[in-house]
C-alpha cells in the first residue's frame, strides 16, 4: 500500500428512499439494510482499508454524524472524520479534502467514493482501484470506474467513452456524462455498447483537482485558497464553518468531470449496486423459493411471493397473500406499498410531513 494513497469516504447524505428505515437522524450508510451483521458504511471502510493505509481514508459526513461514526468505526482516527456544517453536494466536500490533503502531502493521490454502496467481488474492485489510482498519478488524468450495465437501468447516470482509443489497456477517454435517460434512452445506451453506468467513484492527484477547481469553480477555489493555511491546524473547523456558507451547492460532476477533458474511465464488474432503493436492496438480498427476501430473524410470509420484507429482529412479523410488496416495519413507522411503486417514497414523505411534521422523517 502507497503512503500517498488515500480515500474520501461521503457519508453525509440522508437516504430519504429508504424510509421508513432511514431516518434524518439516522440514514441509510449508517443501517445493515442487507442483513450482513454490518452496517452499509463500515462495509466501505473495510473495502477501502484492504488496499489504503488505514490512517488514510477519511470519512466527509455532516457535523449531526460524527458520534455515530465515532461509534460503527472506532478504529478511525478522530481527526479523520471531517464534518460538514451543511450540507453543499459533492463539490464542496471535494475541495475541502483535495485542499487538506494537499497541505498535508503535495503528493497525494486521492480516491473518492460514497459510503452506501454495495459491492461483491472486492478483490476485482481492489485491482481496479489501484489501476486506476496508478494511472491518475502518473497521467495527471481524472479517473472513474464505470459500471458495466446488465439492464437498461432509469436510475443511474451514464458514461459515454470511446472504445477506439485506450489510453491503455481498459482506461478510455470519456466522451461524456449524461443525466439518468428514460427507458428507451436506455435501452439505446446499451445497445451501442459505449456506456457505462456511473458509479461516481473518481481518482485524481489533489494537486491536479485543486488546478481544476481553480480553472472550473473559481469562487469555490478562492474560498478555500483562503483558509488553507488554517487546514490541518486546531482551527480547521471554524474555518470550514466560515467557507461552507458561501459555497454553491453543486455536484463534482457538474462541477469538474463533466468540464475537464483529461478525464478517463474503466470498464467494471464487481457486483456493485448503488442500494439507492428498497428494489435495489430486495435484488441484493438472499430469497426464499418463492423469490421472497426477509430481512429480519422473526418473519413468517404465508401464501406470497415476490415481495421483501424488512422487520426488527426482535418482532414476530405475520404477513400473509402478498405478491410484489416492499414491507418495511419499524419501532414507529409501518410502510406496505407495491414494488413498482417504490419510486412515490418520496412522495409518501412529503405527505407525513404535511400531516404528521417532522416526527417521523
Amino acid at each position: 500500500m502507497k503512503q500517498h494513497y488515500y480515500a474520501a469516504i461521503l457519508a453525509g447524505g440522508l437516504g430519504t428512499r429508504f424510509w421508513p428505515k432511514s431516518r434524518a437522524s439516522f440514514p441509510k450508510q449508517f443501517l445493515d439494510i442487507l442483513n450482513t451483521g454490518e452496517t452499509l458504511i463500515q462495509s466501505t471502510y473495510k473495502r477501502y482499508s484492504s488496499f489504503i493505509p488505514s490512517k488514510n481514508i477519511f470519512i466527509i459526513t455532516s457535523d449531526e454524524y460524527v458520534d455515530i461514526i465515532k461509534e460503527q468505526l472506532p478504529e478511525i482516527p478522530v481527526e479523520n472524520i471531517l464534518a460538514e456544517p451543511s450540507r453543499k453536494n459533492t463539490a464542496p466536500c471535494v475541495a475541502y479534502i483535495s485542499f487538506k490533503l494537499l497541505e498535508k502531502d503535495p503528493s497525494a493521490c486521492l480516491i473518492v467514493a460514497p459510503s452506501d454502496h454495495l459491492v461483491t467481488d472486492t478483490k476485482t474492485f481492489e485491482e481496479l482501484s489501484l489501476k486506476g489510482l496508478r494511472f491518475a498519478e502518473k497521467n495527471k488524468a481524472f479517473v472513474t470506474l464505470g459500471i458495466t450495465p446488465t439492464y437498461p437501468n432509469t436510475g443511474y447516470g451514464y458514461i459515454q467513452f470511446d472504445p477506439s482509443l485506450p489510453k491503455e489497456e481498459t482506461v478510455f477517454k470519456v466522451k461524456n456524462f449524461s443525466e439518468k435517460p428514460d427507458l428507451e434512452l436506455a435501452k439505446t445506451f446499451i445497445a451501442s455498447g459505449d456506456f457505462l453506468w456511473n458509479a461516481g467513484i473518481f481518482m485524481w492527484n489533489v494537486k491536479d483537482v485543486v488546478e481544476a477547481f481553480e480553472k472550473f469553480q473559481p469562487e469555490m477555489y478562492e474560498l478555500f485558497a483562503a483558509e488553507k493555511d488554517n487546514l490541518n491546524t486546531a482551527n480547521e473547523q471554524e474555518a470550514i464553518e466560515r467557507v461552507y456558507p458561501l459555497c454553491t451547492s453543486i455536484s463534482i460532476d457538474y462541477a469538474i468531470m463533466e468540464k475537464a477533458d483529461n478525464v478517463y474511465v474503466i470498464p467494471a464488474s464487481f457486483g456493485w449496486s448503488d442500494l439507492g432503493t428498497w428494489n435495489s436492496a430486495y435484488t441484493n438480498l438472499k430469497k426464499d423459493k418463492y423469490e421472497n427476501a426477509l430481512a429480519g430473524e422473526n418473519i413468517l410470509i404465508i401464501d406470497s411471493k415476490n415481495s421483501m420484507v424488512h422487520a426488527p429482529h426482535e418482532k414476530l412479523v405475520v404477513l400473509q397473500g402478498l405478491d410484489d410488496f416492499i414491507v418495511v416495519d419499524t419501532q414507529d413507522v409501518l410502510l406496505i406499498c407495491k414494488k413498482e411503486n417504490e419510486q412515490q417514497v418520496k412522495e409518501f414523505l412529503n405527505l407525513v410531513k404535511k400531516h404528521k411534521g417532522d416526527k417521523y422523517l
